[in-house]
């Protein structure tokens, strides 16, 4: 077995194993890279996943391939980072690739859209189903390409000052939301507002937002989001399986050796799926502390929900008329994501409602 095809049999994990890493790279140049991160370092979860993977291929290429993750706003601010990558300001970005809805709502297919892709089906959809090269299709023209690392699943809807239960208590309220989800919520009378994870918090002491969503249990009950607001709500479902991941120079990524491609894209993969185990195992825990420290769980109401799915499909229905490059990824986005809804509603949708009966509490 040739190295390329033991990165590819075994991952990089088996790569380690097998001590292969310094004979794949003996003989190659170091290479030193920057990352503009688009989340806190407060965050062990969106930002150690970042800072892992970096590890990961360090330690596979013998230190010779090294990445310094540096948090939002300490290279520059998170809403120029894409611009960054770009013009070669910096190698690369983890990010969420719908932070650049402003830019071009195409962005969003690189995360998540309103009523999109659980995890699962996202990576269906990106691995085996095309999504990948119809996505990186749209940011060749700009010179970057993405590959995930790291997934936060089906978010939750957030925190809210007052209870949410009617159309009319979504009137005038100021909340922070990232991609389209923001032109969702404007559609039903907010008043949606982007803001970087290091400033939302700030912004809820001063009482400029209303509400705020960032992740889940974890990573909110870290940024401190359950001592200002009281109402925690779910799902959020403009975000229902929301990828991170890396957006990177092409210009830079074709000058690396290709050992050195295949070793990040190996551990890359390897973070797309440590971030979802991470949540998974930490978001149940943190979520019982904060009921217990007085957290009000709501569900939104199935009128709130309506509104939303007939909101986002004539949202969709107006960007598609207009962009070209936006109609291409829905369509095909779309398409795919309609038969594994269709097939987890008979197998995972059934038994993941069977089994919470019988294992409540």
């Amino acid at each position: 077995m040739d190295r390329r095809s033991l990165i590819k049999t075994t991952g990089l994990a088996g790569v380690l194993a097998a001590g292969a890493a310094p004979a794949i790279v003996g003989a190659q140049p170091a290479v030193r890279w920057r990352c503009s991160s688009g989340f806190p370092n407060s965050l062990d979860t969106i930002f150690g996943t970042a800072v892992t993977t970096a590890k990961r291929i360090a330690d596979a290429t013998d230190g010779r391939f090294q990445i310094t993750v540096a948090p939002a706003g300490e290279i520059v601010p998170m809403p120029q980072a894409a611009d960054a990558v770009s013009n070669g300001t910096v190698e690369c970005s983890h990010t969420a690739p719908f932070y650049y809805v402003g830019q071009d709502p195409t962005w969003a297919f690189g995360t998540t859209v309103p009523f999109g892709m659980n995890f699962r089906q996202f990576n269906a959809w990106w691995f085996q189903g095309g999504g990948e090269a119809q996505f990186n299709q749209f940011l060749a023209p700009r010179n970057m390409r993405y590959m995930p690392c790291g997934n936060t699943g089906v978010q939750m809807g957030g925190w809210f000052r007052r209870e949410i239960n009617t159309m009319e208590d979504m009137n005038g309220l100021r909340f922070r939301i990232a991609g389209l989800g923001g032109r969702v919520l404007a559609a039903m009378g907010a008043v949606p507002q982007q803001i970087a994870g290091g400033d939302i918090m700030p912004a809820l002491e001063r009482g400029t937002l209303d509400g705020v969503e960032w992740v889940g249990p974890h990573d909110d009950e870290r940024l401190g989001f359950n001592r200002v607001a009281r109402f925690y709500y779910y799902p959020a479902f403009w975000e229902p399986g929301a990828s991170v991941g890396f957006i990177v120079n092409n210009r830079a990524w074709a000058a690396l050796p290709a050992s050195y491609r295949e070793i990040f894209l190996a551990a890359a993969h390897e973070g797309n799926n440590g971030m979802m185990t991470m949540y998974d195992h930490l978001n149940p825990i943190a979520l019982r502390r904060l009921l217990a420290g007085g957290t009000q769980l709501r569900p939104f109401q199935r009128p709130i929900l309506d509104a939303a799915f007939t909101a986002a499909q004539r949202i969709y229905s107006e960007i598609s008329g207009q962009n070209p490059e936006f109609k291409r990824l829905h369509d095909h986005y779309f398409a795919a994501m309609r038969p594994m809804v269709n097939w987890m509603r008979l197998t995972e949708a059934t038994y993941d409602s069977f089994i919470a009966s019988k294992l409540r509490g």
